[in-house]
């Protein structure tokens, strides 16, 4: 979820419900941040929010029924998470392409961080700041040539 986002802010209520009968479920219920974990982002490979997986024995799957209380309950009582089909080996959260993606979240975020300290913080103009990192990805790239 995103806290600026406003189907996240909708589900929110039946979430923290659904979390709360997770003990009578014999489930674990949490929630992600994704502004505050960018990499967790990029290793569930995140398009849409909010965005519920199912986790059991290391497999994933992606929830995409209706975000009611009881459908929420019924997918794990009534096992309705076995009939649906695991996230690909490659977009699995555990594989070595999801690792890289979450490491792009991470280095985006960083970059974001450098852009705006660069900007706010020792008041650089914009344009100057992406001429900063245009020199910098042409003298890495430079680099790993020779």
């Amino acid at each position: 979820y995103a806290p600026w986002c406003p189907a996240c802010q909708q589900i929110e209520p039946t979430w923290e419900s659904f979390a709360k009968e997770s003990e009578h479920l014999d489930i674990t219920v949490g929630k992600v941040d994704i502004t505050q974990e960018p990499g967790l982002s990029g290793r569930f490979f995140v398009t849409t929010l909010p965005t519920i997986y199912h986790a059991n024995d290391g497999v994933f799957r992606r929830y995409r029924g209706s975000r009611t209380l009881e459908d929420l309950q019924g997918y794990i009582l009534e096992r309705k998470w076995e009939a649906v089909e695991p996230v690909a080996g490659w977009k699995s959260p555990s594989s070595i392409m999801m690792h890289g993606m979450a490491g792009l979240f991470h280095l985006s975020g960083w970059i974001r961080q450098i852009h705006s300290y660069l900007t706010g913080t020792l008041g650089i103009h914009v344009w100057l700041s992406y001429a900063i990192f245009i020199l910098a990805t042409l003298l890495i790239g430079l680099f790993l040539g020779l």
